[in-house]
């Protein structure tokens, strides 16, 4: 274990995977509290960008956050990966919640208000409490006994309308705390409506205080039953659209479409598409535990880079002020110049211009600040951080890669989550490769008719054809070279270079399977193995 990890995260790497993930957190606390810190306090960092991180910071379970205009589906769907009701829970098709509500796990059901909450030191909020009771009268904690919530912990929202004074009676600065939230969370949820696809000036500016968190975002088109297929197709490109003016990144969002609610589909064309859709968003939150060191290690190599830079830009700023006369007229141009002085540190420090602070934001900050009470460089403070980056950080993610290969996978179980695991309503299930799984009559022999007709017609040499005969039947499919090949191997059971009748109806099974959108097996799985090729069950004597 290295030594580094200090007395908080050392003595433990011999347990399980909690106590796995107790020594990694340890040692980011440790990390942080020695290294980064420092620096931070130096140059006045949570004045600016973040507040101090807190031992609740490096503890807490994965978070989820949902965002979204009122009426999206937010709370339905927390209700719905709970398969339960929550304290404060409020359903409409107006405006219902107008809090912040922390859907965590607790032996009682129950509400903490937010004063209580941000007092509390087990809880990851106390520095909310900057944000005043305006806020803090508008968040709560709901506490119940639910499976899913003691692997994850879900941020509800307020739903947000177009009006500006929606914006002006909030009381608190709402993108502030939606900022707050986004560098804390492991995933960003942002809910559309297939009806309600405008963004308002408000969800833009939310969706916009997000900058530098977009691996975090996932959207969600949700009510897509509501629409049939040609519809949805539309709605989906102007989503896309309407996204690509807000979120400013090359990549493209991953969208998941479906209805996220227990209620029959009201159009059921594109059922198996929610199906998989569902599943896919399921496993995206199933991994959310697994993942947490790794996402809290990588936000705070982002943190540090950015206390880096602005420990630059107020080293600077104080090394430009005069000593004696002109303070206030220096201190304006300096302001009016920070673009260029954003430049001038990328060339001199070698740093990306994506590591910089916005500069509309860091002027308006500047222009409350007393410049001469700034600090001047302390390359001690740097070396410091750029060891742990270079170094420190570096054992830290060996340590993780190599545990998580050791333990056992960490996933969210409960709720809706059981529901698509296993059995005849599991996601895939006789369907594909699995289709005759739980049938007593082999799959492909419904079929095996039609295809012993081309079967006859390839002029079969004692029950059996030549690959170069079925080579010319399986190319009529257009499918690849290399995915025939798959299908010849899983097909010759008996591996001796040609297909009697029933090989040759497996191929051709395999070859609709694969035309059908479906991945074939890596092995031939039991159920479609010929008759005549299994072996017998072994009698007792």
């Amino acid at each position: 274990m290295f030594s580094w990890l200090g007395k908080q995260g050392g003595g433990r790497e011999h347990g399980g995977g909690g106590d796995v993930v107790r020594t990694v957190t340890g040692g980011l606390r440790d990390l942080y509290l020695r290294k980064l810190l420092p620096l931070e306090e130096h140059y006045r960092f949570h004045d600016f960008h973040s507040p101090a991180l807190e031992e609740a910071d490096f503890e807490n379970k994965p978070m989820v956050l949902l965002v979204g205009q009122y009426s999206t589906g937010k709370t339905t769907f927390i209700r719905y990966l709970l398969e339960q009701d929550f304290p404060g829970m409020r359903i409409g098709p107006e405006p219902t919640t107008d809090s912040f509500i922390a859907v965590m796990y607790g032996e009682s059901e129950g509400s903490v208000p937010g004063n209580a909450l941000v007092v509390d030191p087990k809880k990851p909020f106390r520095k909310l409490s900057r944000f005043g009771n305006a806020f803090l009268n508008r968040f709560m904690c709901s506490q119940l006994p639910n499976q899913v919530l003691k692997s994850i912990s879900i941020i509800d929202s307020p739903g947000i309308l177009s009006g500006e004074k929606q914006r002006i009676s909030r009381g608190y600065d709402f993108c502030q705390v939606l900022q707050w939230f986004a560098e804390r969370v492991d995933r960003i949820i942002l809910l559309f409506d297939a009806h309600k696809l405008d963004i308002s000036d408000e969800f833009s500016e939310a969706i916009k205080s997000f900058r530098g968190q977009d691996d975090k975002i996932r959207v969600v088109l949700n009510k897509a039953d509501q629409v049939d297929t040609q519809q949805l197709m539309r709605v989906y490109g102007a989503l896309m659209w309407s996204l690509g003016k807000v979120i400013d990144t090359p990549e493209v969002l991953r969208v998941y479409i479906g209805s996220f609610w227990a209620h029959p589909l009201r159009n059921t064309e594109n059922r198996r598409l929610f199906e998989a859709e569902a599943q896919d968003l399921f496993m995206d939150i199933q991994s959310l535990p697994q993942k947490a060191a790794v996402r809290k290690l990588n936000d705070l190599i982002k943190r540090a880079r950015l206390a880096k830079v602005h420990a630059y830009i107020i080293s600077y700023l104080k090394k430009e002020m005069p000593s004696v006369f002109g303070k206030e007229n220096k201190k304006k141009e300096l302001i009016s110049r920070l673009p260029e002085i954003y430049l001038q540190l990328q060339r001199e420090y070698h740093i990306s211009a994506g590591d910089f602070p916005e500069v509309k934001k860091m002027q308006e900050q500047l222009e409350t600040c007393d410049f001469t009470k700034f600090h001047s460089l302390k390359p001690k403070l740097i070396e410091a951080v750029d060891n742990m980056l270079a170094n420190k950080i570096a054992s830290l993610m060996s340590l993780i890669r190599q545990e998580e290969s050791n333990m056992p996978t960490e996933m969210v179980h409960g709720g809706a989550f059981d529901g698509t695991m296993a059995g005849p309503f599991g996601h895939g299930y006789g369907e594909g490769a699995k289709e005759g799984a739980d049938e007593e009559e082999w799959v492909v022999a419904k079929d095996k008719p039609a295809y012993d007709e081309i079967f006859y017609t390839l002029s079969p040499i004692n029950g059996k054809i030549s690959g170069i005969s079925a080579k010319k039947e399986m190319v009529t499919s257009k499918l690849p070279n290399s995915v025939l090949g798959k299908i010849w191997k899983l097909a010759d059971c008996d591996g001796d270079g040609m297909l009697d009748d029933e090989e040759f109806a497996l191929a051709k099974h395999l070859i609709k399977i694969k035309l059908d959108g479906y991945e074939l097996p890596g092995t031939l799985p039991s159920h479609l193995m010929p008759p005549s090729h299994r072996k017998p069950l072994q009698t007792a004597e």
